[in-house]
């Protein structure tokens, strides 16, 4: 039985861990001047990409502008339409936030103790008020006068 190991090829062997090259041992002022300039690189590089995104957002935001004045230009009657139904839709937000504001101050303290009186709260004013806002945005932007500086561009 002890020939049959012998002849058998070794399941390890040795591995030559020393190396030929020896590397620079370098002072903590090199490894800190090292760190420093891969620093500054990846600073450089974020910098560039801050860049590129401010130059593509600016150019999104200068085509809609562009967008929204040729729109005004085509329908003008329309775009004094949209602001007069803002400031209309804007009177009628006015009053409901008053509403609501006065619901909570009258009930503020039942919403606390209680989850029915939140969610039914919620259920009441949300939703509307969520769609109301949108749409006077909408109109808000599509009545917009043009703003000089960004036309020019």
């Amino acid at each position: 039985m002890t020939s049959t190991r012998q002849n058998a090829a070794p399941l390890f062997s040795q591995v030559d861990v020393s190396t030929a090259f020896q590397p620079h041992a370098s002072s903590p002022r090199e490894e800190q001047a090292e760190l420093l300039r891969e620093i500054l690189t990846a600073q450089d590089r974020t910098n560039d990409l801050l860049e590129e995104l401010v130059n593509t957002t600016g150019a999104t935001q200068r085509q809609r502008q562009s967008e929204l004045n040729q729109w005004r230009s085509a329908h003008p009657e329309l775009a004094t339409a949209c602001r007069d139904a803002a400031e209309a839709l804007t009177r009628v937000q006015i009053d409901f936030l008053d509403r609501m504001t006065y619901d909570i101050n009258d009930s503020g303290d039942d919403m606390v103790d209680g989850e029915f009186v939140l969610n039914e709260f919620i259920d009441r004013y949300g939703p509307r008020l969520a769609h109301l806002n949108g749409v006077i945005q909408v109109l808000a932007q599509l009545s917009s006068l043009p703003n000089p500086a960004n036309s020019q561009q």
